[in-house]
């Protein structure tokens, strides 16, 4: 007799298939303009800092039928992290993003678009040497396609802010 934990995953792959032709007919659930509002920082892009000085390589890709971005994060300076980023259409209705990066951190962040076409996300975290931390990203298009990022974070309850890093994410040509 198959093991229970067999068994299950029979059942539920099968479960998965039944559902599949529905959902292909159906379509994606992630179609209107909301869940698209972030899509303008999709791309490979090399990303330079504000001096100009390269900062690393950013991938920016489409998943789950245009239902989450996907980032891969490479810094010049070995780092490296991922996030996730959603519209949550069936929740707050707002725009949220896990960074996840290799060294051990995490970064929730929410917002949303704001009336200048920005996406601007907020979330806290503990600091390093106590206290929390509130962080804010903006990304902002740019007329030539490029894309801003300003992430800026505050250690007195959004008094004053700090600049974390002021980048320009540019497209990479294809031949790089």
């Amino acid at each position: 007799m198959p093991a229970p934990s067999r068994i299950s995953a029979v059942v539920f792959a099968a479960l998965g298939s039944l559902a599949a032709p529905q959902r292909a007919q159906e379509g994606s659930p992630c179609t209107s303009a909301e869940h698209h509002q972030f899509d303008f920082w999709i791309g490979d892009w090399d990303v330079a800092d504000a001096e100009g000085k390269p900062a690393g390589r950013n991938r920016i890709e489409s998943i789950l039928d245009g239902c989450a971005l996907m980032e891969s994060w490479e810094g010049t300076s070995g780092s490296t992290g991922r996030s996730l980023n959603m519209f949550d259409a069936r929740g707050d209705s707002r725009w949220h993003q896990t960074w996840v990066d290799g060294d051990g951190g995490r970064l929730d962040l929410v917002g949303g678009l704001d009336a200048e076409g920005r996406m601007v996300l907020s979330g806290e975290r503990p600091g390093r040497e106590g206290g929390v931390v509130r962080h804010r990203i903006t990304w902002t298009p740019l007329p030539d396609g490029a894309v801003r990022q300003h992430w800026q974070a505050s250690r007195d309850d959004g008094a004053t802010w700090d600049d974390l890093f002021d980048g320009r994410y540019v497209r990479r040509d294809d031949s790089s």
